[in-house]
């Protein structure tokens, strides 16, 4: 009888066993390493259900996001190019260590304009992802010499279990003094037509007009909708704003942790040398900031930042 009881545990022990080891290979099938446009490494992601996510390895960039059904939920420029060190236009780019050109260094920072790594062990970061990457960037030496701050950057990008897409950011002071950066993701979400759309959440809220050398206003309008060119910079963000399509009838549900700011952005018709001549129909960019106020990061301390986005019919609350 005890050799029986034996055996059943060894049995269940196997095959506990091989379920792990199946799940552990199945796991690393999904992350697919890869060449894009012009042989620039980019790194699949996909779940069970067939959605996915990818990115570059060039800038960090995530370049896609679809659905269960392939339907892509960003867009790429018509006219990106993928030549470093150009920074590619679309999908969303991240803006570290400054935002825009609201200090010395070249507009948008750097970090898009680096090469990033897959890191295979980074530190623990609690998850409930199906699937998902982690990058990290270091700062060189030639980083050093425009901005003399040591610094590792790393970048979680997950798939939910309801096909939402997660950007974790964790910047690290390596360095032996403080530092201080302002930062941006700008994710450009597929609309059906920017006049059909409008965003929520920022009513009677400060905004900073960045056509007007950032000039402040309140904005008394329930919501955003566009019928020309429009870039503001608001502060004091509510931590989720949504993107309401109406033709698609689908909202675009944005939270964010750790940026107090939101930055929306439609270029119209202005000219935009990388981005074609129809393209700025098609996107709307609602990105996550902090600008108003620095972030400052103390030596050995790590600052966190989280970009979660989801799509739901927009008859439902998320």
């Amino acid at each position: 009888m005890m050799g029986n009881k034996r055996n059943l545990g060894f049995v269940i022990f196997f095959w506990a066993l091989v379920v792990a080891v199946v799940a552990t290979a199945i796991e690393h099938r999904r992350n697919e390493r890869t060449k894009g446009v012009n042989g620039l490494d980019k790194i699949i992601i996909r779940d069970r259900r067939g959605r996915s996510a990818e990115v570059y390895l060039y800038g960090g960039q995530v370049s896609s996001w679809k659905n269960e059904n392939g339907e892509e939920l960003l867009v790429m420029s018509s006219k990106a190019i993928f030549q470093p060190p150009t920074p590619i236009r679309g999908g969303i780019p991240v803006l570290f260590p400054q935002y825009s050109n609201t200090g010395p260094l070249p507009s948008h920072g750097f970090v898009r304009q680096r090469f990033w790594e897959v890191e295979t062990k980074p530190p623990p970061l609690p998850s409930l992802s199906t699937a998902h990457v982690d990058l990290i960037v270091r700062s060189s030496n030639e980083d050093l010499k425009i901005w003399p701050h040591k610094f590792e950057y790393r970048l979680r990008v997950a798939l939910g279990h309801d096909g939402d897409l997660t950007l974790t950011s964790r910047v690290k002071n390596t360095d032996t003094k403080p530092f201080n950066f302002t930062f941006a993701l700008h994710p450009y979400f597929a609309v059906s037509n920017i006049s059909e759309i409008h965003v929520e959440g920022l009513h009677n809220l400060d905004y900073l007009d960045q056509q007007k050398n950032r000039t402040r206003f309140t904005d008394h309008e329930k919501v955003i909708t566009f019928n020309a060119q429009l870039d503001r910079l608001y502060l004091s963000t509510p931590d989720q704003l949504r993107i309401v399509d109406h033709k698609k009838k689908k909202t675009i549900v944005v939270h964010k942790e750790g940026q107090v700011d939101a930055v929306v952005w439609n270029p119209w018709d202005k000219k935009v040398s990388d981005l074609g001549v129809e393209d700025y129909k098609h996107f709307v960019t609602v990105e996550s900031a902090a600008v108003a106020k620095p972030i400052t990061v103390n030596p050995g301390k790590e600052w966190k930042g989280i970009l979660h986005v989801s799509v739901v019919p927009s008859n439902r609350k998320a």
